[in-house]
């Protein structure tokens, strides 16, 4: 396999013949069953939230955020569905994946599912671009091979989702059997599935699957593990990210700007230094050149600016 050949033939916007894409998905699913289901992270590392097949605007976080390998990242799940690019989306990310296994993090999310991408466009496209369905067979496969969560540093949790009652503990994470389609319910499904809400304890979800979790629930599982922040993605965020809870434990990092093409939403990456300060890098649909916003820095100072923002870490281009 050319690798570094495949990469700048899918960046260009073009398709690897459907033998090539075998041969990638089998080579990817070999390096992540060596890979734990709270897969260790070390800083720096930026953390991407939902990409649903945006591809155009994938290429543009990487332009913002830095390209893999010279930027580590861990992309929290739901790579595909919805958008008009899945099998752009997950082909490059496989290819980085292949290419620099130790430089980004593959997390699972709810729509990495035969069952979900059956319904919401994937399968679809793999048949539009292929004109049958091997492509999605050898993708769907790799998706019972990816992780179900990452650990920052020992301290920061990162899961597509949220949550579960059955879960009380980083270690029964562990024990999750991950190469599956994603169950109906259980432990597994709510760490796909799960929400924060303004709320104590638990309540029942209005997705049907995982459930609502809340600020004491949060409070404790840090505790319990010594975590000092749950990052999860899973959720729209007109803002591209929100802390939640009095003491701030949750985030929710949104990475596809105006979401299908209609929502109007800015976007996010988290991006974690070495000394674990958290660095905000907004994210602007690739079609569009309006005022953009940075927030830097874990407080942050919120600047209106088109351009460069500086800081005494990073240097960000707005495009």
């Amino acid at each position: 396999m050319d690798l570094d050949l495949w990469i700048v033939k899918v960046k260009e916007g073009q398709h690897l013949a459907e033998h090539e894409l075998q041969s990638l998905c089998e080579y990817v699913k070999e390096i992540l069953i060596e890979e734990s289901n709270v897969q260790p992270v070390n800083s720096p590392v930026t953390v991407c939230g939902d990409i649903h097949g945006q591809f155009h605007d994938l290429m543009k976080l990487f332009a913002t955020g830095g390209h893999v390998p010279d930027t580590n990242y861990i992309f929290m799940g739901d790579f595909v569905d919805r958008g008009f690019n899945s099998l752009e989306v997950f082909t490059i990310l496989l290819l980085l994946k292949a290419r620099y296994p130790g430089h980004i993090t593959l997390l699972r999310g709810n729509h990495e599912s035969r069952q979900l991408t059956q319904v919401y466009g994937f399968y679809d496209e793999c048949q539009r671009k292929y004109g049958n369905a091997n492509a999605w067979r050898y993708c769907t496969d790799v998706f019972d091979y990816l992780t179900l969560s990452a650990i920052i540093n020992g301290t920061v949790l990162c899961v597509h989702g949220g949550l579960s009652p059955d879960v009380r503990t980083v270690d029964q994470m562990r024990t999750i059997d991950r190469n599956c389609e994603i169950p109906h319910e259980g432990p597994f499904c709510d760490l796909m599935w799960s929400d924060p809400e303004e709320i104590e304890t638990w309540g029942v979800s209005p997705r049907g699957a995982g459930w609502l979790f809340g600020s004491r629930v949060t409070t404790e599982f840090n505790h319990v593990n010594n975590l000092e922040l749950v990052c999860r993605a899973h959720q729209l965020v007109q803002e591209g990210l929100k802390y939640m809870f009095p003491d701030k434990g949750l985030v929710t990092v949104w990475s596809a700007p105006n979401y299908c093409y209609r929502c109007g939403n800015v976007a996010s990456i988290l991006s974690f230094s070495e000394t674990m300060v958290d660095m905000l890098y907004w994210l602007q649909n690739f079609q569009e050149i309006v005022p953009t916003r940075a927030l830097i820095g874990s407080i942050g100072n919120l600047l209106e600016s088109i351009g460069e923002v500086y800081n005494d870490n990073f240097t960000v281009l707005c495009m």
